[in-house]
């Protein structure tokens, strides 16, 4: 593995909770700031493998990919259809 993919996973998983960082910041702190687009390989190509809080990184206008944004949206539709038909009231999930 390459030290800068050593280096952008590093603080990806180091980037605390109710935080979040720029590709172009992540890529600068870790000694290439031109490398943005690398960062967002790495992140879409190891995050599953290592864990990584892919929540916590955004683009450059500090907004979720629509993709992610879709994703998110369809998970708590699951989540609230799944509790209604299950007979749980809202805000117990």
């Amino acid at each position: 593995m390459q030290p800068f993919t050593v280096q952008v996973i590093h603080i990806i998983s180091s980037i605390p909770k109710g935080k979040v960082m720029t590709y172009g910041q992540i890529a600068k702190e870790a000694g290439s700031p031109r490398a943005a687009r690398q960062v967002v390989r790495i992140l879409h190509s190891m995050s599953r493998k290592y864990q990584l809080p892919w929540h916590r990184v955004v683009n450059s206008r500090e907004k979720l990919p629509f993709r992610m944004m879709r994703a998110l949206r369809f998970r708590e539709c699951f989540w609230r259809q799944r509790a209604y038909t299950s007979g749980l009231k809202e805000g117990s999930i």
